[in-house]
């Protein structure tokens, strides 16, 4: 299995946030706790072992155990719940929304990324034990955010109303209502085909979404099914009994508004180094959670309102709704990381650039709270290759690097490469402005008013070659439009809508072609605390 990488700011879709942590940048230092390699991670876990306790480790055993219900689970993921509740055993967590049927790659990248740091930390810690785990993320309230995934170049869509958390969405479709999910199956039979991996694909997807009741418990199964062999444990945060845990925290948010306090001090420290704000903090960055409704909480007057409904409380109210029924309390994206960071044994954080970039406004109120902050790591990233187009790339003498660079920047330099008239006027624009260095010390020796006249000049005629230089590569791209099109489709087929193929694509059209057998390879390849962009060719 030929595989390679590339550092991840020479591939122009990582931000200069990420690409300077990664380096890490000494400015950045205040914005986190540690760095990820494999000495911090001793470090971190003496810190977390004095802040968690043992109450807390059986009441998330016992929970976890009761979210799974009746989803038959492997052995290793049996005893890595089992072990929660050592004071010795640690959790390694990435998160995801509740996309269907996986939605794009990067799921899978995700979830192999905290396997495969759990496997390397158990060896590098006989004393310990650690454990990976998937949070989903049922309370968030998108819909459209989720309810679909591409599948060759179209878009698969569970159409249905929904409203409040999606974790709670069932999945039955309401009579006379079309795009379903068991519409989507009859759909998703012929776009497979007959094949033994369309058909164990086709039973993973009815198995999950037409036999379990809402998307929770769906996702739960799907991704227990698909890691089932590797430890994985999965938690939903939206449970009255962990929630309890958050009550402390979730007061002083309503009457002390701490976190807008901290996170926004942090976020203009960000902000004056040349880095963008992810997640704008609010006064009071909780939701008010009922059946079929999440919506801010917002205080006005002394009163507590839930944002475009007709429910307010006194102070006290709402402290006595918080104490007397917690699972109505929903923390969002800034919140949510210490919600988490509260109910686990957790050591590292995985995710994408764009979760990192809003956890690095986090870190001052962790500190506040007393909360041990995470190890910060950037999830894997990969580019799939199937071995036709890596052939046909290698006919083009194209490297896989270059097909990084945007579409006409690409097309650009393969012409130059492949023109057998040379386009580059950079010698002739040097000789020219040799010569007319010689112009100005001839002015500044006759008449010093000559020069505005010698600088205009050398402008136009620097500008006359720049246009024959675009002029002659547009030719050259003409006369060569036959090859630059053969480049082009593969670029277009590796980078879909010119973005990266993991925020794309569906990992379905990848495990038609390989089944099993594209698991175990990124199973083997994800190399966790790598500091490059994955490439593996198929």
């Amino acid at each position: 299995m030929p595989n390679h990488s590339i550092p991840y700011k020479n591939t122009g879709y990582f931000s200069k946030l990420i690409c300077d942590y990664l380096a890490e940048d000494k400015s950045l230092k205040l914005f986190y706790n540690r760095f990820p390699n494999l000495e911090n991670f001793k470090h971190q876990l003496v810190e977390k072992q004095k802040n968690f306790t043992d109450k807390k480790r059986h009441l998330l055993a016992k929970r976890i155990m009761l979210q799974y219900g009746d989803n038959s689970l492997s052995q290793s993921t049996l005893s890595n719940i089992d072990l929660l509740k050592e004071l010795t055993t640690f959790t390694v967590t990435t998160g995801h929304q509740l996309n269907l049927f996986t939605g794009p790659l990067y799921f899978l990248y995700k979830i192999f990324s905290a396997i495969n740091l759990c496997e390397k930390l158990n060896k590098e810690y006989h004393n310990y034990h650690f454990v990976p785990v998937y949070w989903m993320a049922t309370e968030d309230h998108d819909f459209e955010e989720i309810n679909y995934f591409n599948l060759f170049g179209k878009k698969v869509k569970w159409e249905r109303d929904a409203s409040g958390a999606v974790g709670e969405l069932s999945t039955d479709q309401p009579a006379g209502k079309a795009g379903g999910l068991k519409e989507m199956k009859d759909l998703l039979k012929k776009e497979f085909g007959e094949s033994e991996n369309a058909k164990k694909l086709i039973s993973y997807f009815s198995d999950a979404y037409t036999k379990h009741d809402n998307l929770a418990d769906a996702t739960r199964f799907l991704a227990n099914t698909l890691f089932y062999h590797h430890g994985l444990v999965i938690v939903d945060g939206n449970d009255a009994e962990l929630k309890k845990c958050f009550i402390p925290y979730a007061e002083k948010e309503l009457t002390e508004n701490i976190s807008f306090k901290k996170v926004s001090e942090t976020t203009e420290k960000l902000t004056a180094l040349g880095y963008s704000e992810q997640v704008h903090p609010r006064e009071i960055n909780l939701f008010y959670l009922r059946e079929n409704l999440r919506e801010r909480i917002i205080q006005r007057e002394g009163r507590f309102y839930v944002n475009e409904t007709d429910i307010s409380f006194s102070k006290e109210e709402i402290i006595n709704e918080l104490h007397e029924n917690p699972e109505r309390f929903s923390p969002n994206a800034l919140l949510r990381p210490l919600y988490q960071e509260e109910i686990l044994p957790n050591l590292c954080y995985i995710g994408g650039g764009g979760e990192l970039a809003y956890w690095f406004q986090l870190k001052e109120y962790f500190n506040k709270v007393e909360v041990p902050f995470p190890i910060l790591l950037l999830r894997n990233s990969v580019l799939l290759i199937p071995k036709m187009l890596s052939e046909k790339l290698q006919k083009l003498h194209v490297s896989i690097e270059d097909l990084f660079l945007p579409q006409h920047e690409l097309m650009t330099k393969h012409t130059k490469e492949i023109s057998k008239i040379d386009i580059d006027f950079s010698q002739q624009k040097e000789f020219l402005k040799q010569q007319f260095a010689d112009l100005y010390e001839l002015a500044k020796q006759t008449d010093v008013s000559f020069l505005g006249a010698v600088g205009a000049q050398e402008k136009k005629q620097l500008n006359g070659l720049d246009n024959l230089e675009k002029r002659l590569l547009k030719a050259q791209k003409r006369n060569l439009s036959d090859e630059l099109e053969r480049l082009k489709n593969i670029q277009n087929q590796l980078f879909p809508n010119q973005s990266l193929q993991e925020r794309q694509l569906n990992f379905s059209e990848f495990y038609l072609e390989y089944g099993e057998e594209l698991m175990d390879v990124l199973k083997e390849n994800l190399k966790p605390l790598g500091s490059n962009f994955t490439i593996l060719e198929l």
